[in-house]
């Protein structure tokens, strides 16, 4: 029996509140880890599946919808949902005519994972193989200490491969995936949950997504069209950057300068003198 046929969508709609100011001029799905957009992060491991270009990879966008239509336009079939982000149930059941029979392997774009072991998109192949085309995948890691919910113990890790009937019954509104896919399929014992060795970290607040930059980065990260002439210590330093103070741990972004005398420690900076503690 052949493999059934996957396509792959990245939700790219949310607002990202919890990382204002960041994302009061740029969506979260663009917002830079390791000098990557996040949603370059997930079509990257995409692409390490064989799934690229808008017949196979879809992207949906809502919030500042013109820049991930602008960032994505050429390497992805693009849902606009006008009205508002329709959560990550209702992104999918509008793809529903482009995915077109389709298992869809659904992954979160501020979802940072990463194998040192594997290259993009291998490390999360075990989610596809041997899958009968019916039953949900979920990729998981163990709860955190203290920690309640999750699925017997263990916490979502970023991407899912959820069957076409499933996606066929998806309700056309605003709606979450635990709701309609995960919690329904657990009830009828056709919940797969896939162990993920690798790092995992939903960048959801100034914290976790420092973080992930700093893991990203190394003992630091700095790109050659950056001027450094101050002091950057294990941070990473974005495009265009200028940093004539000194940065120990932060984030700078394309564009954003930190000026003399300036010494910035855990945060992120960004174009306009913006500065975000990462606590």
């Amino acid at each position: 029996m052949s493999a059934p046929e996957v396509c792959g969508v990245v939700l790219a709609a949310g607002e990202g509140r919890r990382l204002r100011p960041l994302t009061e001029s740029v969506p979260k799905a663009l917002c830079p880890v390791g000098n990557l957009p996040l949603l370059d992060h997930a079509l990257r491991r995409l692409a390490g599946l064989g799934l690229t270009g808008p017949d196979r990879v879809g992207v949906n966008a809502a919030y500042l919808a013109d820049q991930v239509v602008a960032h994505a336009t050429g390497r992805a079939h693009l849902s606009v949902e006008p009205d508002g982000p329709l959560g990550t149930s209702g992104g999918v059941a509008r793809l529903r005519d482009w995915i077109g029979g389709r298992g869809v392997l659904v992954g979160n774009a501020d979802a940072y994972l990463s194998d040192p072991l594997r290259p993009p998109g291998k490390d999360v192949e075990a989610l596809l193989t041997g899958w009968s085309g019916e039953t949900v995948r979920m990729l998981t890691k163990p709860c955190l200490p203290g920690t309640t919910g999750g699925f017997s113990g263990n916490r979502f890790a970023g991407f899912s491969l959820i069957p076409w009937r499933y996606v066929a019954a998806l309700p056309d509104r605003a709606d979450n995936l635990v709701r309609t896919v995960w919690r329904p399929a657990e009830a009828e014992g056709e919940l797969e949950l896939i162990g993920y060795d690798g790092y995992y970290l939903d960048t959801g607040t100034p914290g976790d997504y420092l973080t992930a930059n700093l893991h990203a980065a190394g003992a630091g990260l700095i790109d050659p069209s950056a001027e450094v002439t101050g002091t950057a210590v294990e941070s990473v330093i974005g495009a265009g950057a200028r940093v004539a103070g000194s940065v120990t741990r932060c984030v700078v972004w394309p564009g954003a300068s930190v000026e003399p005398g300036e010494s910035l420690t855990g945060v992120i900076r960004a174009p306009g003198g913006l500065t975000v503690p990462a606590p």
